[in-house]
């Protein structure tokens, strides 16, 4: 069978426009159903996967995922009518009648949410597509296929750590014989994802889209003067569930679209809210410390109990709360599990891929196996790249290689020697995270480079860590891993040895710790290879990874995109391919 998964809900940003004009902007991210996506599964196989963002170039897009859907059936060489399935990460039909009881809802039920609505999307991307082929899954069941599917385990527990699906935050599963068996889930009305984002925008970031920034800023801040605070309004109940009552301060329709009344109960006794671009302060960040350890400590007490009750030593996440790599580190290190899994995808890009693989597990075509690094979007051909040299052919210099060895000798000494470059190479990551395909290297050991790049390349708070890639060989040695360890996804947070940290400063975050990403040969063996080739002149076969676009951009796609991208920032060298560009004199930003 063909499935295509789908995620967003595409007409909600406009719904809410039309119907709160004059919210602030940021106001308009507390919204359901963005981070659309495309996957496409053929016979229980991941053929490919993109966000439609990275065509669209709007960053977080509601939007039908058209051109992802077009660019994964390319791939794959298969026209509509050849696809089975349709597959839409979520499903209002059971609450129905829930949303009839407020007009306002009942017509965002009707516009946004109907099967009615899915269908009117999917034919303005393929008129007289059947009806009969297009499916709705339970949000959190699809977040739960994506992890248990792709654990490569036969049996485990699978949680779903989220904002909110329809109704829920939080879901558990009992998984095991390629079946989800749900066990318990927690009410949107507590979900300590939704508490996190409005403390986000409480700090003077964006709602559904800056938590990372209160991940980073946390280890700069100390939780005791708010732990109180976040103990009271966070209640830990019997049974792995919590309360959060000040969630459910918001009354009328007006103050539920956007958690009014919590927020004014935060001005009153938290601090008063920060406006962006405001000095960031010592109590901001005390709160940041305690809000994440507070998150912390509900998913340590939700995931404890869960495992009592099934007795289960392995677990696998997803959600987009399963993004904080912070706390995923902490359960890691916790013991309370022998494994933990956490589905590099989590956000809900990733409820197409799960909506996919649930609708597929059906027809018994699912292959249980450990999900490889997600290098499922598009790679760029000679043509394309030639076309982009071309179009910018004034502005830039080219030097072109006969082969990788060459590309990443040449790449590696201008990392080593102090320069910033931008890698596009192979098929582009499907998530978030910038895992060697689409990114901006650098040499850890630089002092000024965290600070460099933040200020002339990405454009971003200063506050913010940056990450490192290093070899499956040598991770052990610069990080607080067993020798064994793999962590592929830049998903978790762990310590950089003690002994290393002077040594490593711009991966090495204030507190010690570092987003680790290890690379193997077998998983990305051209990445694998640019390591390698940097470990060859100094030893330490790592360097700085971040993801290659700026501020407010989506990571980029085309080789265009690519240098037009550079030709804007900092970087010194980019390397598409075998071909290093660099800026003619008097292009340079």
């Amino acid at each position: 069978m063909n499935i295509l998964g789908v995620s967003g809900l595409e007409k909600a940003p406009a719904f809410k426009r039309a119907h709160w004009p004059g919210l602030e902007e940021r106001e308009y991210r507390i919204l359901q159903g963005q981070d659309s996506a495309a996957v496409l599964i053929c016979d229980g196989q991941v053929v490919a996967a993109a966000a439609e963002e990275r065509f669209t170039r709007n960053k977080h897009t509601a939007a039908f995922p058209s051109q992802a859907i077009d660019w994964c059936l390319s791939q794959a060489g298969l026209d509509p009518s050849q696809v089975d399935e349709i597959a839409h990460g979520f499903d209002y039909t059971p609450y129905r009648e829930l949303y009839s009881l407020d007009p306002v809802s009942d017509e965002y039920y009707r516009e946004v949410c109907s099967p009615e609505a899915l269908l009117a999307s999917v034919h303005a991307w393929r008129p007289g597509f059947p009806a009969e082929k297009v499916f709705s899954v339970n949000h959190h069941l699809a977040h739960a296929a994506s992890a248990y599917y792709t654990s490569g385990w036969p049996e485990c527990l699978t949680v779903v750590l989220d904002a909110m699906g329809e109704v829920q935050s939080i879901s558990a599963f009992d998984c095991a014989g390629g079946k989800l068996k749900k066990l318990r889930e927690i009410s949107a009305n507590h979900s300590i994802g939704i508490l996190y984002s409005l403390v986000t925008l409480h700090l003077g970031f964006d709602f559904n889209s800056d938590e990372y920034k209160i991940m980073g800023l946390a280890p700069y801040g100390h939780p005791e003067r708010f732990r109180k605070f976040f103990e009271g309004v966070v209640e830990l109940r019997d049974g792995g569930s919590i309360r959060i009552p000040i969630l459910n301060l918001n009354k009328t329709r007006e103050d539920r679209e956007t958690y009014a009344a919590t927020r004014r109960f935060l001005d009153e006794n938290l601090v008063p809210r920060r406006s962006p671009g405001a000095e960031i302060t010592e109590e901001h960040r005390d709160i940041a410390a305690a809000l994440q350890e507070c998150l912390e400590r509900v998913i340590l007490h939700v995931c404890e109990n869960l495992r009592d009750a099934t007795g289960h030593s392995r677990i696998a996440l997803a959600g987009g709360v399963a993004l904080n790599c912070t706390a995923n580190g902490r359960l890691m290190r916790s013991g309370l599990f022998e494994e933990v899994y956490i589905q590099p995808v989590a956000g809900d890009d990733g409820v197409a891929l799960g909506a996919a693989l649930y609708r597929a597990s059906l027809a018994g075509e699912v292959d249980n196996q450990r999900f490889p690094v997600p290098l499922l979007g598009p790679a760029s051909c000679r043509h394309d790249t030639d076309s982009a040299l071309e179009e910018f052919r004034d502005r830039v210099d080219v030097v072109r290689f006969r082969s990788l060895d060459e590309t990443c000798a040449n790449a590696a000494r201008l990392i080593a020697g102090g320069k910033v470059i931008a890698w596009h190479r192979g098929r582009m990551e499907y998530g978030a995270r910038a895992l060697g395909s689409r990114s901006i290297l650098a040499d850890p050991g630089h002092p000024e480079m965290r600070d460099r790049i933040n200020a002339m390349v990405k454009k971003r708070e200063a506050f913010r860590p940056f990450a490192p890639a290093v070899t499956a060989e040598q991770a052990h040695v610069w990080f607080e891993l067993d020798e064994q360890a793999e962590l592929p996804y830049m998903i978790a947070i762990v310590d950089v040895r003690p002994r290393h940290r002077e040594s490593l400063p711009a991966i090495t975050h204030v507190n010690g710790s570092a987003r680790v990403q290890t690379v193997s040969k077998k998983d990305h063996p051209e990445f694998h290879h640019l390591l390698k080739a940097v470990g060859a002149l100094n030893g330490r076969e790592m360097v700085l990874n971040t993801s290659f676009n700026v501020k407010g951009q989506p990571i980029v796609n085309t080789p265009r995109e690519a240098i037009d991208t550079f030709l804007g920032t900092g970087i010194e060298y980019l390397f598409l391919g075998n071909t290093r560009v660099s800026k003619k004199v008097g292009s340079e930003i």
